[in-house]
């Protein structure tokens, strides 16, 4: 702040909480301390920080310095010296047992006031300790009257302490004599406390501010000098009248408070008599229509859903009723499917969309997502952060050869997106119809420096927002997935232990597959006005359209601008070296070798490409109507009727509809052919055209190529969501084989967890006010034909074996677990119990509805934090051998350690003394489970397996809170049934994972028993009803045990140390 009260700069701290203390130590540095580890220094010319000291927990609340020291106060009651320049401890010395209240520091002595702790909690201390900083030892305390909350040395002619308490007595004695009781004086402070106290600089005035906000000041003189070299203070400038700018009071928004009016007693211009006023309320705005449409009454009350054409407790605010542009608002069109949109919004079909999750009090159990996804094809969930890429990850799914080659690939590599990309294809794989969640991939996703570098990871607040750009993001990110997974697939040196893909045909000794499928190589050649040419070769993996500059409505075909934008050429200054400067250049881009996929980028990033496309569209249509109609006369314009009579039976041909044709520019086919010349050729193709440079049998003899359109990736607009983005794809026969047992093709609209099939104009249709193309895949013909197509599961029998912890202070001592013995490997159909536990990563974001109830509008964010897998059968069964505590690098907002015994330091590797491993070691083991064909019995599985991300066939989940249940009641807990089945008292203080596990197991035995293995479910049923009566006399609480004994520290552990 300056000193006439204007604030010259704000600082923010990112990382601070809690600040308590300030330290000028120079005219431009500035120390700031607080409750952290963490002491900042800022340079207050250039304001950024400048350096960043470590100091002990709790931190530091006070500062002061001398020619010698920092001196450092914590809440802790301890004083610490440091070095001016490098901050580190010298000594340090221990005031008081409780805290520190306040300390001083002049000359040779140190004085302190505290806190000190008794029975009853913490007390102040009535005696100041004092130290004698050149022997650096304590002398003699110095007993004071009043209860000391500040002190400060005031050196005139003495070393004189003021010392101050809180209800304002203050006294004044020297510290090394006797304090008397007639040297007390008394504050009246406006407030019951005084907060804070401080001496000038000329030692001639006290300052006393207390807790009403008031500053009282003491002075020795009528007119004290308050700095050694004192100014006198800059006020701000009084209100002049006479500059004010002038108002203009026909404007409905004016800020009338910028007039300045004086305090009077007189009545103002503005108390009109009753007699000339009368009360005029604004009228409120008519009910929606759509609301009174759908309201239903329930006696006096209706409801309705919310048509969401409005923010939330807002109105539009008019002070004219007469108003025309209110009264459009709120009109609704006759339309059905106009009713629930906004007039003044250009109409976006209800497949189209965002969709969203809602959440009720069981999670997503009760969720419908039948009612969006009639097919076996699985969606992606869109509630993970960064979830926009969810169908560029179908596209890529969808890719035969992609699909089988990522499957295949397997590394040592924590987070290798290659391979969480596998592991996410094949739970899509396993998928009939359930929806999957890419959470593990896009964890990995969110470890790449290179994907934050690009600005692709999102927070939270831009993505519910809709800030972000999303085609310009999903476009980025195309580019970066496939340059990372070239890169992922590039690596040759793979270890043994997760060899798979390495001994596929799928590898070539001088490339990656994705290289094979998506580059394609180049000659840059650079000729500068001198006549030098430079030529580079280089490889690319998708191209990005680039647009005409014309702007005539002349039409273009595609194929034309896509040859414009591979083929490339530009001026632009470069460096020639025959001239050895920056010389204009003429850049041309020739092609050797067309890719197998080829990937465009749109690019339609303003109006004038939107223009472009809509132009375009609106010339083919033109066009294909003269195609299908023959010649028509200019000055007559073709009616419908003709039209309709045209695509008839009877008619001439079968044409496509008007429809149909509407906002289409794109073509399902283009063919390519390299000429002799190293030049490209590019058309649009149809199935009833003959190839113009020979049959398609001779393709690959003479160059020619037919590349078919398999996806595109459009934006979709939609103000009141922030927009979305969805893909169409082209689904190959070798899918539908799979899912369906059929062989067909079939365009299908992915739209998050939403799957439609569509017919394939839809997918080539654009229009621009609301659907936005951002990325098309061609793939050439026969494409399938030329990979080997199989997928061999890299995932071996060695992933179980013994493996080293993460954690440096893990012990074998500390085992919790015995690894799995070659003789041990489990074989289809053995049981293996399992649980889980989980740590928060954001917590839950929900609302509270004006009935009271609650709607979850984003769940907590989850992470597995403690897997472990126990033996079900065999002499060692009952015993764990998988324990594994995961390491994460997120920020854990809540360990859970109530319900998950979790403990912060747990899953830091510097600290832990557990059985540390990353998630994908773990992965691997649960995956190689689920493939050889194990049943996995466990409480609430389905949460489990969702969390950690894993895909299981319903056959192989033995759940016990669904085996323990009667359809319409409520599931029980764990520790119920293990008290009323099993009479053992489990989760007593926090919960374990391997008790949790065990007792699943006994509990599935004794269902096995009860049931007569499933053959007497009468019987069962009789159980189940006295089950659910105990239940409720209980309260469904178990009673507390009279010795709170754990039964894992007898039976497990006993049982790991006997092995």
């Amino acid at each position: 702040m300056a000193r006439g009260g204007l604030i010259i700069f704000d600082y923010l701290l990112d990382e601070s909480e809690d600040m308590h203390s300030l330290l000028l130590t120079d005219s431009s540095t500035l120390l700031i301390g607080g409750l952290q580890n963490h002491i900042l220094e800022i340079d207050l010319n250039t304001v950024q920080e400048t350096q960043k000291y470590a100091v002990e927990t709790p931190g530091v609340t006070i500062m002061r310095q001398t020619n010698r020291f920092f001196f450092c106060g914590h809440t802790s009651g301890k004083v610490s010296l440091r070095d001016l320049r490098t901050f580190k401890v010298e000594h340090e010395f221990d005031a008081f047992s409780g805290s520190l209240s306040d300390f001083d520091v002049h000359g040779n002595l140190l004085a302190t006031c505290g806190f000190s702790s008794r029975l009853t909690g913490l007390a102040c201390d009535r005696f100041l300790k004092v130290y004698d900083l050149r022997m650096m030892r304590a002398i003699t305390p110095l007993q004071v009257h009043v209860d000391p909350a500040f002190l400060r040395f005031i050196p005139t002619y003495t070393s004189r302490l003021a010392i101050i308490s809180q209800s304002g007595q203050c006294q004044f004695c020297e510290p090394t004599g006797l304090a008397n009781p007639a040297d007390i004086f008394h504050v009246n402070p406006v407030g019951p406390l005084l907060m804070t106290f401080d001496v000038s600089a000329s030692k001639q005035a006290l300052a006393f501010g207390d807790s009403e906000g008031c500053v009282h000041l003491w002075t020795d003189s009528p007119e004290p000098s308050f700095n050694p070299y004192s100014r006198e203070t800059e006020f701000a400038l009084p209100c002049l009248v006479d500059s004010l700018p002038p108002l203009d009071w026909s404007q409905d928004l004016l800020p009338l408070s910028l007039i300045p009016v004086p305090l009077t007693a007189d009545t103002l211009l503005s108390d009109w008599p009753a007699a000339n006023s009368a009360p005029a309320p604004r009228r409120a705005p008519p009910v929606d229509a759509e609301i009174l449409r759908t309201m239903k009454k329930v006696g006096f009350i209706g409801y309705a859903p919310n048509p969401r054409t409005r923010l939330r407790n807002q109105i539009p605010y008019r002070l004219k009723e007469s108003d025309s542009e209110f009264d459009s608002f709120s009109q609704v069109t006759e339309s059905p499917i106009g009713r629930e949109e906004e007039p003044h919004l250009h109409m976006v079909s209800k497949k189209y969309r965002k969709v969203t999750i809602k959440y009720s009090k069981l999670g997503l159990e009760d969720f419908d997502f039948k009612h969006y996804n009639k097919t076996l094809f699985a969606g992606l969930e869109p509630h993970i952060p960064n979830a926009y890429c969810n169908c560029m990850i179908q596209v890529l799914y969808f890719l035969e050869p992609v699909r089988c080659l990522i499957q295949n690939h397997l590394c040592q590599k924590e987070f290798c997106l290659a391979c969480e990309l596998g592991f996410l294809f094949h739970m899509l794989d396993l998928s009939r119809g359930d929806p999957c969640q890419g959470s593990n991939f896009l964890r990995a996703f969110r470890t790449i420096p290179e994907a934050s570098a690009l600005g692709l990871i999102l927070a939270d607040s831009d993505e519910a927002s809709g800030k972000g750009n999303l085609a310009r993001l999903i476009q980025r990110w195309n580019r970066f997935i496939l340059t990372q997974l070239h890169q992922d697939l590039q690596e040759l040196e793979v270890p043994q232990a997760y060899r798979g893909a390495g001994g596929s045909s799928f590898c070539s000794s001088g490339d990656s597959v994705i290289g094979q499928l998506f580059s394609c190589e180049m000659e840059n050649c650079s000729l500068c006005r001198c006549g030098s040419e430079t030529v580079r070769a280089s490889s690319t993996l998708l191209f990005t359209l680039s647009y005409p500059e014309d702007k005539t409505g002349k039409n273009c075909d595609f194929a034309q601008v896509l040859k414009r934008s591979i083929c490339l050429e530009q001026n632009t200054q470069a460096w020639c070296d025959n001239c050895e400067k920056y010389q204009p250049t003429i850049q041309t881009r020739n092609i050797r070798h067309l890719p197998d996929i080829l990937v465009i980028n749109c690019e339609v990033n303003s109006l004038k490409e939107a223009d472009f496309w809509r132009m375009q569209a609106e010339v083919a249509f033109k066009m294909a109507i003269k195609k299908h109609s023959g010649e028509i006369s200019k000055n007559k314009e073709f009616a419908l009727a003709d039209w309709k009579e045209l695509g008839s039976p009877e008619g001439m041909l079968m044409c496509p509809s008007i429809e149909e044709l509407k906002n289409v520019w794109l073509p399902f086919s283009i063919q390519m052919k390299m000429t002799k010349n190293k030049g490209l050729d590019v058309c649009n193709w149809t199935d009833g055209d003959e190839m113009q440079w020979g049959p398609a049998r001779a393709e690959e003899e003479h160059g020619v190529y037919v590349y078919d359109l398999m996806a595109t990736v459009v934006h979709i607009l939609d103000s009141r969501t922030g927009g979305s983005l969805v893909a169409h794809i082209k689904v190959g026969e070798t899918y539908h084989q799979r899912k369906e047992g059929v062989t067909h093709q079939q365009w299908y609209l992915f739209n998050d967890f939403l799957i439609e099939p569509i017919d394939k104009h839809e997918a080539v249709q654009f229009d621009m006010n609301w659907k936005v193309p951002a990325i098309l895949y061609y793939i050439k013909r026969n494409l399938n034909s030329k990979y080997n197509l199989n997928i061999k599961n890299p995932i071996e029998a060695n992933v179980l074996l013994a493996e080293a912890s993460l954690a440096r202070k893990q012990r074998k001592t500390h085992t919790t677990f015995i690894p799995l013995m070659l003789n041990e490997m489990p074989q289809v159909g053995d049981l293996v119990g399992l649980d889980a536990e989980f740590v928060t990563l954001n917590e839950e974001e929900a609302e509270l509805r004006s009935d009271g109830t609650k709607s979850t509008i984003k769940p907590s964010q989850m992470s597995v934090a403690r897997i472990t897998c126990v033996r079900g059968q065999g002499p060692n069964e009952g015993i764990p051998f998988i324990d594994d505590y995961i390491s994460t690098q997120e920020q854990v907002v809540d360990y859970l350690t109530q319900y998950s015994g979790i403990k912060p330091g747990d899953l830091d590797a510097k600290i832990s003394s557990k059985h540390l491993t990353t998630l994908k070691s773990t992965y691997l083991k649960l995956r190689f489970l689920i493939d050889i064909g194990v049943k996995f019995v466990g409480h609430g599985l389905q949460k489990d397996f969702r969390v950690i991300n894993l895909m299981v066939p319903k056959d192989q989940v033995l759940d016990t809170v669904y085996l323990f249940h009667m359809p319409r009641k409520r599931m029980i807990s764990l520790r119920f049934l293990a008290w009323y089945f099993l009479d053992l008292k489990i989760q007593g203080e926090t919960h374990d994972s391997i008790e949790d596990a065990r007792t699943a197991l006994q509990l599935y035995r004794k269902y096995l028993e009860l049931s007569k293995n499933g053959t007497e479910p009468e019987s069962f049923h009789k159980v189940l009803k006295g089950l659910y009566e105990k239940g409720r006399k209980m309260d469904w609480k178990v009673p507390e045990p009279e010795g709170q004994t754990s039964p894992k520290s007898a039976a497990v552990f006993s049982s790991v140390l006997a092995l």
